[in-house]
């Protein structure tokens, strides 16, 4: 059975394994402090152009919202998101379970959070008789797989600026986000668009890890107190940095997210040649066809992915997945075995 189930199903890129391998039996400092790690956030400084900024490594997307999220705000103070929003939905509670109330805005399908959206939150939010919205959360890619333009980024900051709010972004498949079609934004782009911002790792080659970039300055005192209170500082913090350095001191992470947004491509291109349709545009690593509930059936014999949400009594909405590792010939499997069941008459 092939998984189009999620872009973590693997382990890790083979340079990454090597850089491990090779650097297994020095002797480093912990906590993030070898030299691994500090080169890895000198080099992300370097590809942002901003020597001033911040640099954690995390291990994971939740762990890493958790932290910062939570160490932003005060305590009466709250994180709008949207709907679909992973802090919202797939995080168990996370921000909550710390003191601080996750309020949903109205986003279109595509899971985008706008200016208006937000004012209507903040107008709901007038008093000190309720939690203070303070803390803009948005993921690019979306939930749903759609991505943010420079200008619609530009907008939010300059909505947030002018209400003192933060802004800050999920970046679990940024690399998605930043090779898809229709994208203008560059790595450099966000952190004059953002407060802050992490850059994905674990669901783009590496085995585990996230780099966590503040550019704000308020935000940045005392920040690894922080991480070690929620119990998110790793004693082989080597293990983060030596992936980071690996990942971008070249092109690699970039060629990783080409690679898996090109097989979902190929996916989108292929099931629009059969004839379906989609829940939503997503020009990324995840797409949202509308197939008949017994060609799902039929498929889910051969392969993994999510079934997403009901679109009426015949019709189910699927995610699929591609990650760095898909391959080609999985994709042009899975395409054959639905044009087969197709003759089946299972649609």
């Amino acid at each position: 059975m092939y998984s189009f189930k999620n872009d973590y199903s693997e382990g890790a890129h083979p340079a990454i394994l090597e850089a491990l391998m090779r650097t297994n039996l020095e002797q480093e400092e912990g906590y993030g402090e070898d030299r691994y790690s500090l080169e890895a956030a000198d080099l992300i400084r370097q590809r942002i152009a901003r020597p001033d900024a911040a640099v954690h490594f995390l291990t994971g997307g939740t762990q890493v919202n958790m932290t910062a999220i939570s160490s932003f705000l005060r305590p009466h103070e709250a994180a709008i998101a949207a709907k679909t929003g992973h802090i919202n939905v797939h995080e168990t509670g996370a921000i909550e379970a710390t003191g601080h109330k996750v309020v949903v805005a109205d986003s279109d399908g595509d899971g985008k959070l706008t200016p208006e959206s937000i004012q209507q939150v903040l107008d709901a939010h007038p008093d000190e008789h309720m939690v203070k919205p303070k803390l803009v959360y948005i993921s690019d890619t979306t939930e749903v797989g759609a991505i943010y333009t420079k200008s619609e980024l530009e907008r939010l900051k300059t909505f947030c600026d002018a209400h003192q709010l933060y802004l800050y972004l999920d970046g679990a498949r940024l690399g998605s986000a930043l090779t898809a079609e229709g994208n203008d934004l560059v790595l450099s782009d966000l952190p004059k668009l953002t407060d802050a911002f992490y850059i994905g790792g674990t669901k783009n080659g590496a085995l585990i890890g996230e780099a966590l970039v503040i550019v704000r300055d308020s935000l940045k005192e005392d920040f690894r107190y922080l991480i070690k209170q929620r119990g998110a500082m790793l004693a082989k913090g080597r293990v983060t940095g030596i992936q980071f350095l690996e990942l971008l001191k070249g092109n690699l992470y970039f060629d990783l997210a080409s690679h898996a947004n090109r097989m979902a491509d190929k996916l989108r291109e292929g099931l629009t040649a059969q004839g379906f349709r989609f829940l939503t545009h997503s020009p990324s690593n995840q797409i949202f066809p509308v197939l008949p509930n017994a060609l799902i059936d039929a498929l889910l014999h051969q392969y993994a992915f999510l079934t997403w949400s009901k679109v009426d009594a015949q019709h189910t909405s699927v995610r699929l997945v591609t990650s760095w590792a898909t391959r080609e010939a999985a994709v042009d499997g899975f395409l054959v075995d639905v044009a087969e069941n197709l003759k089946s008459s299972v649609r």
